[in-house]
């Protein structure tokens, strides 16, 4: 069983900034990605942007410049730095980590957190 917890989320301005963390736990040998998804009312899941555990990064047309992710390996945690925040980025923030729970078995699975809410007031 492998939990995922985001923290961080909260209300800001337009032009604010925000760090969301997501630490993962339980039975883990290795994450292969990490990844951040967002869903406001009414619309689809949106991929935000992805990091490899070699820290390879790709993100979203709508945050590039503005969001940036990072990763700590030794603690199993994700962020995500949200800069000039605009209100269309307001939505519920999603971590998804693949992991790959035993040593001699190469398969992983997908895990979620709960989310964590982002407003951004105009």
């Amino acid at each position: 069983q492998v939990r995922l917890v985001e923290s961080g989320g909260g209300l800001v301005q337009a032009g604010g900034s925000l760090r969301l963390s997501c630490a993962a736990s339980g039975s883990i040998f290795s994450i292969n990605f990490m990844d951040w998804y967002r869903q406001a009312p009414g619309e689809q899941r949106e991929l935000v942007g992805i990091i490899t555990s070699d820290g390879t990064t790709n993100y979203a047309d709508s945050v590039k410049g503005r969001f940036t992710i990072s990763r700590d390996n030794a603690k199993n945690t994700v962020y995500l730095q949200m800069n000039s925040l605009k209100p269309e980025d307001t939505a519920v923030y999603y971590c998804n980590a693949d992991v790959q729970s035993r040593s001699w078995s190469p398969a992983s699975l997908a895990y979620w957190g709960q989310g964590t809410q982002v407003t951004v007031s105009s």
